[in-house]
């Protein structure tokens, strides 16, 4: 089978490129997102404590449908206009929850260059949130 491999990737240099450097990218986008992501457990117990509150970025039919207690929605491409609302828990850990994870990555960024030091994404987003069996209030 190594050889099968072997001359496989001898006969497909570009296939093999391509894979490696996908993969390699895919690896530094989840190390990356890493520092700034909490698991569900993590973001319920910030929660309790009354130490962060939860951004949901997704779109109002989203929201709607299905949301953690508590949660403010601001969709991802209204942040900028309405970021001002989260002014006054700027000295809170702001979760913020999108339909997977990824999409919160930007959101992230844009509340920490505003000054939200505590911005933090939830890893897996909403999906992960139900998967793990965890609350949500319908609207």
């Amino acid at each position: 089978m190594f050889e099968q491999i072997i001359e496989f990737s001898l006969n497909h240099p570009l296939l093999v490129s391509a894979f490696v450097i996908l993969l390699v990218l895919v690896i530094f986008n989840e190390t990356r997102g890493a520092t700034t992501g909490v698991t569900t457990s993590e973001a319920v117990r910030l929660m309790n404590r009354d130490e962060a509150i939860a951004v949901d970025i997704r779109d109002r039919k989203d929201f709607a449908a299905g949301h953690i207690t508590g949660a403010i929605n601001i969709p991802l491409a209204n942040l900028d206009k309405r970021m001002d609302e989260l002014d006054k828990y700027k000295d809170k850990k702001v979760l913020v929850v999108c339909r997977m994870g990824n999409s919160a990555t930007l959101a992230v960024a844009k509340l920490q260059k505003a000054g939200y030091k505590g911005a933090l994404r939830l890893k897996g987003g909403m999906m992960q949130w139900q998967t793990d069996s965890m609350p949500v209030v319908k609207k």
